[in-house]
């Protein structure tokens, strides 16, 4: 009997050491999570009024600027040349923000302002207008960053020779642009209105190449990445080429003929007499004409390749001041573009029936 009520002795306290030792635990955990809550608590409080406090930071600088450009047209007029910097700096601003229809409007006043101060065509532009075709890409407003790169370069060949270095950049960056829009379709062209781009840049390349060679002591290594685009123009027309159907292209041969056709009638008095009319029908020579002329496109596209090619070649196997590691840059573009070239020579043999 005094074991039985010793075991039922040892249970109770068992079961009351438990019972303290789990009300322990709870109140613990009550206490850890409360001092969690109260600190994330402390913490969304901190961000917000960091938060709070960058937005007021904006406002004041936001204010700063634009009561600096006020002062200037208040006191010297709206078209005043140091406004030029004031309205860049807030475009800039606005810029680093990603408010970019902000940044658009006040570089596009800059601009302006520019222009009416230092004429159409002036160094002034160059930094605004590069502001601005970067701010409208970042908008993907493709249409007015071909605008504006055709502004670019318009005010840029005015400015520099065409053996000018700094003209040549310009060059490679416009025609970037434009292989971009044909690659990519940016600006939602038809097939034939692609071509029409394609082929556009490839001429412009062209009359760059020519007025390169006409100017004094030239130096033609500056010449490598403009020939370089064009290639890959050329190539992206030939493709474009031989993916055509060949009914799409123009036949030098009238499509339709006339025919005459005649016929053996009985008039009302019951004589046979012989009528004739004429009828236009398709020219059976004018569905060859068309494939003729999708083999012509074709052929002048590969031969602009093959020139650009060997035109590279002679460039790298002749100049004396490029180093080892561009001459080694200018051989593996040489090796790309041969086997794209290959590969459009097949592709051509091909496509011509289709």
């Amino acid at each position: 009997m005094f074991y039985f009520h010793f075991r039922a002795t040892a249970e109770g306290k068992k079961r009351k050491l438990s019972h303290y030792f789990g009300l322990l635990w709870f109140i613990g955990l009550s206490f850890f999570s409360a001092l969690a809550l109260s600190q994330n608590e402390t913490l969304e409080a901190e961000t917000e009024d960091e938060s709070s406090e960058s937005l007021l930071e904006i406002g004041r600088e936001l204010s700063a600027r634009q009561l600096a450009i006020e002062v200037i047209q208040n006191e010297l007029g709206i078209y005043d040349a140091s406004l030029i910097e004031a309205y860049t700096d807030l475009a800039a601003f606005y810029f680093k923000l990603e408010d970019y229809e902000n940044a658009s409007r006040i570089y596009t006043d800059a601009l302006q302002v520019a222009r009416i101060n230092t004429g159409l065509y002036s160094h002034e532009q160059i930094p605004i207008l590069e502001s601005l075709i970067e701010n409208s890409d970042r908008e993907k407003e493709w249409q007015s960053v071909d605008d504006l790169q055709e502004l670019y370069h318009l005010i840029n060949s005015r400015l520099y020779s065409p053996a000018d270095p700094q003209y040549l950049k310009v060059v490679e960056s416009y025609g970037k642009w434009k292989l971009r829009i044909v690659q990519e379709n940016l600006l939602d062209k038809t097939n034939l209105g692609l071509l029409t781009t394609a082929e556009d840049l490839s001429m412009f390349f062209g009359r760059v190449v020519d007025q390169f060679e006409l100017q004094p002591n030239v130096k033609y290594e500056h010449l490598l990445n403009v020939i370089y685009i064009k290639t890959q123009t050329d190539m992206s027309l030939a493709r474009s080429v031989a993916a055509t159907p060949y009914n799409a292209f123009q036949g030098s041969a009238r499509q339709y003929i006339n025919q005459t056709r005649c016929r053996n009638v009985r008039n009302s008095a019951g004589q046979v007499t012989r009528q004739c009319y004429t009828v236009q029908v398709e020219n059976p020579r004018y569905r060859q004409s068309q494939r003729d002329a999708k083999q012509y496109a074709l052929a002048r596209h590969t031969r602009e390749v093959s020139r650009s090619i060997s035109r590279l070649e002679e460039i790298r196997n002749t100049s004396e001041e490029l180093s080892s590691s561009e001459k080694q840059k200018i051989e593996n573009q040489i090796a790309e573009l041969i086997r794209g070239s290959e590969q459009l020579v097949r592709a051509s043999r091909r496509s011509i029936l289709l």
